[in-house]
């Protein structure tokens, strides 16, 4: 059924998204979102004021519903009426083969790693033995690690 020979009742029982739906069916052409919105707002007899305070609302509905595209001159469009391609850079590929590549460790030749233990590498072990020689200092202790006496007045 055609939308300017519908009743406003029945007209407001639809939401905006369902009449752009019908208007982009009807004329058969995108639209941008101020130009669907003008017409919705005709149909509906909306004000001005009406048109500023809801635009944006509209524009949300619009790119949440899956109904339509976005096109890259601005306008709206139908998605059934659009396919999607999708186009592979041949240099793309090979970006990517080579991040692949780099992203192998090597061994570090400096480590002899036959005569490292399992787990335990040289630098661990040469902190291991640098905390040996610490000791810890308690509140109560002076720096020669001896109890202080408390001086009592």
């Amino acid at each position: 059924m055609k939308l300017n020979k519908m009743k406003k009742e029945e007209l407001e029982l639809l939401s905006y998204t369902d009449l752009t739906k019908m208007i982009l069916e009807e004329e058969n052409k995108s639209l941008s979102t101020p130009d669907a919105f003008k017409k919705i707002c005709g149909l509906l007899e909306l004000t001005d004021d009406d048109y500023v305070n809801k635009v944006g609302d509209y524009y949300t509905a619009l790119t949440t519903d899956k109904r339509f595209v976005f096109l890259e001159d601005g306008t709206w469009d139908l998605k059934d009426k659009h396919k999607i391609e999708i186009i592979l850079d041949e240099d793309e590929e090979t970006e990517t083969e080579e991040l692949e590549e780099e992203e192998i460790e090597e061994e570090d030749p400096e480590l002899d790693y036959n005569t490292l233990e399992e787990g335990v590498d040289e630098e661990d072990d040469d902190a291991s033995e640098e905390l040996e020689d610490l000791s810890i200092i308690g509140e109560d202790m002076d720096d020669e690690g001896e109890e202080e006496e408390e001086e009592t007045i």
